[in-house]
């Protein structure tokens, strides 16, 4: 822990968590032309929908419906996404975490988002291998919402 604010508790800490992010991801210089090039990512779109995917994963609620493990395996057929970018991804959001919150959930949030670039990484290198490689090697579990 080495946040400096409170914990991450409500849907409104979520809202900023998500915003001061993704306003890093917008101004990097690996990850921003994967969302705005590769992606055309629509920002009133998508940052409502991350909201509601923090919301889900920190909090329980069942605000999220979406398919993010198909959404990130297509887009890496169109623009590298590996441990170079979702490193990257980490460290923008482990930094921003430590820069706003302290206490558990934050610790939480930090664990979760480590867990999910693993599991998408694991997923767009199984595709990439193809279907027989998708039944080798360590199993992992599935995203948690």
């Amino acid at each position: 822990m080495t946040g400096t604010g409170h914990d991450i508790t409500t849907r409104a800490d979520i809202e900023r968590l998500v915003d001061a992010f993704y306003a890093q991801v917008r101004a990097d210089e690996i990850l921003a032309p994967i969302f705005d090039d590769a992606a055309h990512t629509d920002w009133a779109h998508h940052l409502p929908k991350m909201y509601d995917f923090w919301e889900t994963v920190l909090c329980g609620a069942s605000a999220y419906r979406g398919q993010p493990i198909g959404i990130h395996v297509e887009l890496a057929t169109r623009v590298p996404l590996g441990e170079r970018e979702f490193g990257r991804w980490l460290t923008l959001f482990v930094a921003t975490v430590d820069a706003a919150f302290l206490g558990p959930q934050a610790d939480e949030a930090k664990r979760r988002a480590a867990r999910i670039a693993s599991v998408m990484q694991h997923h767009i290198r199984s595709a990439a291998a193809g279907p027989a490689a998708a039944t080798v090697g360590p199993a992992v579990a599935p995203l948690e919402p």
